[in-house]
């Protein structure tokens, strides 16, 4: 499964911006995708999961209420919503293919990886 994540850019705090990732086959339609990001100088951090169905969701306390994680099985295509965005969030972000069919916030329970999109916010 390949996976091709856009949507990335510079903008303002207090701006939104929408993440996608297009992956290459059906096969992610049946296991949990997640959203990781790793900030310039840190290590990789969960940010967002969502189970093969769309319906159970986990998400990063720091993101919580400001992020949605959502899919698009007949389009094979995850979705970030980003609002309020903040200096902090500024990151590359990775789009990632579950082993499993549940959401999970656990790097080792992906299976693929995407390249990564950038954010960058400016204060």
């Amino acid at each position: 499964v390949q996976l091709q994540a856009s949507g990335g850019g510079l903008v303002q705090a207090g701006d939104s911006l929408r993440l996608s990732c297009a992956a290459s086959r059906r096969t992610s339609s049946n296991n949990g995708l997640g959203w990781f990001r790793r900030a310039p100088g840190k290590e990789r951090e969960f940010v967002a999961s969502i189970d093969w169905r769309g319906t159970i969701t986990n998400y990063a306390d720091s993101v919580k209420g400001r992020f949605t994680i959502s899919r698009d099985n007949t389009k094979n295509t995850l979705y970030l919503q980003m609002n309020s965005l903040k200096p902090e969030d500024t990151a590359l972000y990775f789009c990632a293919v579950s082993r499993y069919s549940a959401a999970s916030s656990q790097p080792y329970s992906y299976q693929y990886w995407g390249q990564g999109t950038l954010v960058t916010v400016s204060s």
